[in-house]
């Protein structure tokens, strides 16, 4: 087994590999934006997952499929020849979920942001329910002795 430091950089190297081949070797029209956005590889060296997307309509990207399927062999000839180890690994091409994941996120980010902007609405002329200041103040005992002092005083001239 492979340590992980090398193991990252087989993936690394592969990664570049199969975007280079991908850019200048396949002439398929079919191909779409392909971007290569991870790829990683066992602890043995023996298998390769490449992660993809691609820029485009569910037609552009199932083509795109289709067409990275249809090259893997050649795909895995040029990553054989591009990382010089002795067993080139196999190959597989998993569609990415990061475009999918980020709409969704910035969909929950825009309910947010629209539940945010009610409540502001909502508490813009909104009054506290009990007094300004709810909280209790220590008793100043000497206040509290003036003025009954200054009451009697008070009754007494009276």
């Amino acid at each position: 087994m492979a340590d992980p430091a090398r193991a990252r950089k087989v993936a690394d190297r592969i990664k570049v590999i199969v975007a280079e081949y991908l850019e200048y070797q396949i002439k398929d029209e079919q191909l779409g934006f392909v971007t290569i956005t991870d790829t990683r590889v066992t602890g043995d060296l023996q298998h390769a997952s490449i992660f993809y997307t691609v820029f485009g309509s569910e037609q552009e990207r199932a083509a795109s499929a289709a067409v990275l399927y249809a090259n893997r062999g050649r795909i895995r000839s040029a990553v054989g020849k591009g990382i010089g180890i002795r067993l080139t690994p196999s190959i597989e091409f998993i569609a990415d979920a990061l475009p999918e994941g980020a709409a969704h996120l910035e969909d929950l980010v825009a309910q947010t942001r629209a539940r945010d902007e009610e409540l502001a609405r909502a508490a813009a002329g909104a009054r506290h329910a009990g007094e300004a200041d709810p909280y209790k103040k220590p008793v100043d005992r000497a206040a509290e002795e003036d003025a009954e002092d200054a009451d009697d005083t008070d009754a007494a001239a009276r």
